[in-house]
């Protein structure tokens, strides 16, 4: 019976991967029928697979296999909403899968599987969703992370600004593992792994709003395996990405967190040239700007140079510093050790410094 032209018809019909034709996104792509099978085929499988459980409403993640590497389950999510969606040195896509792995990374966590849900404004070209999610999976594959489930809304013009993507991720943190913010000591030391300031800088000079002749390319990279070899050398008490709010947000909750004080270098704080530069002429403070490949973390005196040691070894460290130390009074409180002798308090922004940077 199988050999009836008909089944054989129906056959190659059931096999066959659907594929975009359409210029631009449109609501038909997210009403659930061919169209909408078709994008997900061609744009979402294509580039996200092979791990993506396409057929299910769910992920199924072997529990044995999580516990092997640990005790505990480390979750987060978060929304990207970055313009301009592409950018010098990544785009909204890389930007949502490392985000969220460093997000894992900075607990201590290895991470394992993600999830992705993308809000697509009716009248995205086409070819740009492609190339964004074509970067979402070489920025999974780099990171050894498997995208495994997910979900495609499309919205009509204006109720979204082209593209929004949400993702969540599962790590595991293993056993022995211990970084938080209530670990941190007064006697403390806090190191970051390298340059301040580029992602904010590069997404700034990237909408050419300002006809600024800047090269500066965003920091976007994925930390865990900087995170796990510093782990595995020192007593890290707790580690923090620097992303919205810069270093001087990082720093505030470490410091409440913990309820000892630090004090700031600022001679110390490593700047690229250009991006002290592009702050001077705006107006910007580097401890404000946004990162998004850079981390703190907060170790015992003692082990600062070994910290050091491991950080500069890494490819994402090698212009890592120690930047600040911490104190018992005044308890939550980050004060900034000007060059000049003098000190401030180092405050979190009461408002945004530059919209839609992540």
């Amino acid at each position: 019976m199988s050999d009836h032209p008909l089944f054989q018809r129906i056959e190659r019909f059931r096999r066959r991967a659907g594929r975009v034709r359409e210029d631009v996104v449109t609501q038909a792509h997210g009403g659930g029928g061919r169209a909408m099978r078709d994008l997900i085929d061609d744009l979402v499988i294509r580039n996200l697979g092979p791990d993506l459980q396409a057929d299910e409403d769910q992920a199924r993640i072997g529990l044995a296999e999580l516990m092997a590497s640990g005790d505990r389950l480390a979750f987060t999510t978060d929304s990207y909403v970055v313009s301009p969606l592409e950018f010098p040195g990544g785009d909204i896509g890389r930007l949502a899968v490392n985000g969220t792995v460093n997000d894992l990374a900075v607990g201590g966590a290895i991470p394992r599987f993600l999830s992705v849900g993308l809000v697509i404004e009716e009248g995205l070209p086409v070819a740009t969703l492609r190339r964004i999610l074509k970067s979402m999976g070489e920025a999974a594959r780099e990171a050894g992370v498997s995208i495994v489930t997910g979900d495609t809304k499309v919205v009509q013009r204006g109720a979204a600004d082209q593209l929004f993507v949400n993702t969540a991720g599962i790590g595991v943190i293993p056993r022995g593992v211990e970084v938080s913010s209530k670990r941190v000591r007064a006697d403390d030391v806090i190191l970051v792994n390298g340059m301040l300031g580029d992602h904010g800088a590069a997404i700034l000079v990237a909408r050419g709003e300002l006809k600024l002749a800047c090269d500066i390319p965003s920091d976007c990279a994925p930390l865990h395996t900087l995170t796990q070899a510093l782990l595995a050398g020192v007593d890290v008490h707790a580690m923090r990405d620097v992303t919205r709010g810069g270093l001087a947000a990082v720093l505030n909750e470490l410091a409440l967190g913990s309820e000892v004080g630090m004090q700031v270098d600022e001679v110390a704080l490593p700047v690229r040239p250009e991006v002290r530069g592009f702050c001077e002429v705006l107006g910007l403070d580097p401890v404000h700007l946004a990162n998004e490949g850079k981390l703190v973390a907060a170790v015992p005196a003692d082990q600062a140079a070994r910290a050091l040691e491991i950080l500069r070894a890494h490819p994402l460290g090698t212009h890592a510093a120690v930047i600040a130390r911490c104190r018992a009074e005044p308890p939550g409180v980050v004060t900034l050790g000007t060059g000049f002798g003098g000190e401030r308090i180092l405050d979190v922004l009461v408002g945004e410094q530059l919209p839609r940077i992540c």
